[in-house]
C-alpha cells in the first residue's frame, strides 16, 4: 500500500475483524496455556500511579492511563474492516494470535 498509488493523504483504521476486551483476551491466554490468567479492571487513577510507580513520567502516566479507559469504552472499536480490505484476506482471529505468541 506505501508504495502503491491512491493512499497519498488518507487515513486507515487498521483494526482486526473481531474486537475483543481485554477480559477476553485474558481468558483466551488462561484457556491455551491451561493456567490461570485473572483480568482485574482497576481505577484510573490507580492505574497511573502504578505506572507512575514503575517509573514512568506522572504525566505520562495518567496519558496512559486515561487511553486505557477511553479503550475500555469503545474507544478502539473500528468496525469498518479496512485493514482486511487493504490486505486482501481477512485478519488474524484472536485465539490464532495468542497461539502464535505461544510459539
Amino acid at each position: 500500500m506505501l508504495t502503491q498509488q491512491g493512499h497519498s493523504g488518507k487515513t486507515y483504521e487498521l483494526a482486526g475483524d473481531e474486537p475483543y476486551t481485554l477480559a477476553q483476551l485474558a481468558a483466551e491466554v488462561a484457556k491455551q496455556s491451561g493456567k490461570p490468567i485473572p483480568y482485574k479492571d482497576i481505577p484510573e487513577a490507580d492505574y497511573a500511579a502504578a505506572l507512575k510507580g514503575a517509573g514512568l513520567p506522572e504525566g505520562f502516566a495518567a496519558a496512559i492511563a486515561s487511553w486505557d479507559v477511553g479503550a475500555s469504552q469503545g474507544g478502539l472499536y473500528e468496525a469498518s474492516h479496512q485493514l482486511s480490505a487493504l490486505i486482501g484476506c481477512p485478519t488474524t482471529p484472536l485465539s490464532v494470535s495468542v497461539a502464535l505468541k505461544a510459539l
